[in-house]
């Protein structure tokens, strides 16, 4: 990539084809993902304005109906969960003139799709951007394992070379602690901190709410409450356990990953690669990085994810099961770089279990080649094809 190069998003397809059905798209996702970018890159001549302006927003909001009239041909509108009233206004606009084209943009999951579903059910098609996936970043051959780690997938530390500490730590000072504690109303600074430290902490591990309590010294109900928050506004995700009829032998706790693994990296004071080669945690952020890139080639495709993961009250434990009608793909994640038969274990003891409703069975790891034998592929992280 050359300085200050702008990436192409993979989803850019998906939204110019819904564009032609649908008079209102949502592009909901992290901040600083890349979604106002990839909306000005795809509809250059929409009016663009961003809610976050305060004058601006009281500007619209005078009269709401005639800003969006005049501009209903091709509007972006950024950060729209700020001005939720607005959302009535759009319906009627829509409603009535089926070529208007609205681009709307937010980065809280949770009070953005609220209101889509109330005011725009049957008008709208919702799209999520993560930040860049392995396949956006390209030429993955030339960057080290550690790297792609460190540097996370933030358009800002690819395209414009900021660095990413620069990124990380600003992420984290005004979208996390500003944003996230302001919706929380959080009294207690030093608590809160401790939670997304120790979340960090738990990367890739079943997420422990009475733990974390007993741990931080607030309720159970708090720290529930401080999750959920940090999932809708695309800061954590969880991976559900499978469940299918298998009788009571599963756990059914989830596991905590996180958007960027740059900002788990800088959460846990992780500054450079020297220092990821001997965390303890480096197997788990390497798990992050594998699971969220399977959940970015969905969403990529303007595709609802079903992922889940696998463990037993034996303590068996599958990393990635993706549902494909009443098949399941099978894949296990591990950050070694040579391969050793003890990967394949847990996975044929899988398809012991579940038979042939295992279409397939991966390892994925960081060795230099990709090897298919007689019960599993053996892809090298690089290699892997979506489809």
């Amino acid at each position: 990539m050359s300085d200050k190069e702008i990436i192409k998003r993979t989803l850019s397809g998906e939204l110019k084809r819904l564009s032609e059905f649908y008079a209102v798209i949502v592009i909901t996702g992290p901040r600083q993902s890349g979604k106002t970018t990839l909306s000005k890159m795809e509809f250059p001549d929409y009016h663009y304005v961003n809610m976050e302006n305060i004058s601006l927003r009281h500007q619209i909001m005078e009269s709401p109906m005639a800003f969006l009239k005049q501009h209903q041909k091709g509007l972006v509108i950024d950060e729209v969960q700020n001005v939720p009233e607005l959302f009535s206004y759009i319906q009627v606009v829509a409603d009535n003139n089926e070529n208007s084209r609205f681009i709307l943009t937010g980065s809280s999951n949770f009070s953005l799709l609220e209101k889509v579903t109330q005011s725009l059910a049957g008008r709208s098609a919702i799209l999520t951007l993560l930040p860049l996936s392995l396949q956006e970043i390209g030429n993955l051959k030339d960057k080290s394992t550690n790297q792609l780690i460190l540097w996370g997938g933030y358009p800002a530390v690819w395209g414009k070379k900021i660095p990413v500490q620069d990124v990380t730590q600003n992420y984290y000072n005004t979208y996390i602690e500003r944003d996230v504690r302001q919706i929380l109303n959080v009294k207690n600074l030093n608590a809160f901190q401790t939670f997304i430290r120790l979340c960090a902490g738990r990367v890739g591990a079943e997420f422990n709410a009475s733990a974390l309590s007993n741990e931080i010294g607030v309720s159970v109900p708090t720290i529930k409450e401080w999750l959920s928050v940090l999932e809708a506004s695309y800061v954590v995700f969880r991976l559900h356990p499978f469940s299918r009829n298998i009788g009571k032998r599963l756990i059914k706790t989830p596991k905590i990953y996180f958007y960027d693994t740059a900002l788990v990296c800088y959460l846990l004071g992780i500054e450079n690669e020297e220092q990821l080669s001997t965390h303890p945690l480096r197997g788990a952020i390497f798990e992050n990085l594998m699971v969220l890139d399977f959940f970015k080639n969905k969403f990529n495709k303007g595709k609802i994810p079903h992922f889940y993961f696998y463990r037993d009250k034996s303590q068996i434990e599958i990393d990635l099961l993706e549902e494909k009608g009443i098949h399941l793909l099978a894949y296990e994640i591990k950050s070694a770089t040579s391969f050793t038969k003890n990967f394949a274990k847990n996975l044929k003891y899988l398809k012991n279990i579940l038979g042939d409703t295992i279409l397939s069975t991966t390892i994925i790891f960081d060795g230099n080649e990709s090897i298919i034998s007689n019960e599993n592929s053996i892809v090298n992280f690089r290699d892997i094809k979506f489809d």
